[in-house]
């Protein structure tokens, strides 16, 4: 009787949020491939059955995880600032959120579209992009871009594929600086040239900052609105 006690107790306190959490942080140790759901239910002592209440298959909870982590985004509120400055605060926010979870970046482009915090995300991009002028197709396609280039920093950071532990990741930044030091310099010089920053990324913030200046620069160059104060500036409705 205490037995069947303490799992009902166990399966009345899984929701929705506690077992997509749950996958999250599996996800976390052990990769995004180690998520099943028969892994989560032995790690909450309960039946899969109990989770396909909530998720019928791992499909559902791949889209649960995504739709998780887009609800943590917290989109700053508009402001009279330019658009170029509140759509770099956008995809400030949304890095934010998967710098912590790089194994879910995969999840992340195909699902922008599937929840609503997904879809406040995307709004908010899409209508910054047309203040600057941009008309539907490229507001669409540099909206997409932009947000997976945020998903494909956060995977491609250098170093990311190191592990976690710190004298196993030493001992891993130094054999592949090694290696690609030990490239012929005549016929990959500059590969040679860059070979402690191909190893390891020593200044996460500084990689983060510059690749969103480049981001936004390259935007700004390509709107038909300037920002506010630049010389030029037009409302987005004009002519």
């Amino acid at each position: 009787m205490a037995n069947r006690k303490t799992a009902a107790a166990r399966q009345e306190r899984l929701s929705r949020e506690v077992i997509a959490d749950s996958a999250i942080a599996l996800a976390d140790d052990e990769g995004l491939e180690a998520v099943t759901i028969r892994r989560l239910a032995q790690r909450h002592h309960v039946t899969p059955t109990a989770l396909y209440w909530h998720f019928k298959e791992k499909d559902q909870l791949l889209d649960g995880m995504a739709e998780r982590l887009f609800a943590d985004v917290a989109l700053p509120p508009e402001s009279a600032d330019p658009w170029p400055r509140q759509l770099r605060a956008v995809l400030e926010a949304f890095l934010a959120v998967l710098r912590p979870h790089p194994a879910l970046a995969p999840l992340l482009p195909p699902r922008v579209l599937t929840s609503t915090a997904g879809m406040a995300l995307t709004e908010r991009t899409l209508s910054l992009l047309r203040q600057g002028g941009l008309p539907p197709d490229r507001t669409a396609e540099v909206g997409g871009y932009l947000l997976s280039a945020v998903v494909a920093l956060v995977a491609a950071e250098p170093g990311r594929e190191h592990p976690s532990d710190e004298e196993e990741r030493e001992d891993a930044i130094r054999a592949k600086r090694a290696s690609l030091t030990a490239l012929s310099p005549r016929r990959y010089p500059t590969v040679v040239w860059c070979a402690d920053a191909l190893a390891d990324c020593a200044r996460p913030d500084e990689y983060y900052a510059f690749n969103l200046d480049m981001l936004i620069g390259g935007v700004t160059s390509m709107a038909r609105v300037p920002a506010r104060g630049e010389a030029g500036a037009v409302s987005p409705d004009a002519g």
